[in-house]
């Protein structure tokens, strides 16, 4: 999968503008695939750099975006960096509040996985008041 999506990256070079909304999406895919393979600083540049191009070419509060900090949030999760993944999962969560639905499976998502982060890091009541909170939205 690595391969092949490196190989569509330098296709789109050729092709796009240096920030066409579909290098994000090609970095994005790079990175998910390095987080999948456990090579976390490889699966961050990417993911980052995928948030970057995503910043300049969408709104600033477009879902998109918040897809990108939650990926990112579940590397820094994976990787055992608590604060860093829970501040990426409730920047994911602030745009979507502003850009779905209150009752929006994507929400209870959110919530669950800020729920995880504080369960990881021993802060088991906070973590109970966000399992409760996505439990709320599915409902």
């Amino acid at each position: 999968a690595l391969s092949s999506y490196e190989r569509s990256l330098e296709i789109q070079k050729i092709a796009l503008s240096p920030n066409h909304p579909d290098f994000a999406q090609s970095y994005n895919n790079i990175g998910m695939v390095y987080s999948d393979m456990g090579e976390y600083s490889k699966a961050l540049s990417s993911l980052e750099r995928s948030l970057e191009i995503q910043k300049i070419a969408l709104p600033p509060n477009h879902p998109l975006l918040a897809t990108s900090y939650n990926n990112i949030a579940s590397v820094y999760d994976n990787m055992g960096e608590y604060s860093k993944a829970l501040s990426s999962y409730e920047r994911s969560l602030e745009i979507q509040k502003v850009a779905l639905p209150p009752n929006h499976p994507d929400l209870a998502a959110s919530y669950n996985n800020i729920a995880m982060v504080y369960s990881h890091m021993g802060e088991y009541s906070k973590a109970l008041s966000s399992y409760e909170r996505s439990l709320e939205i599915l409902r």
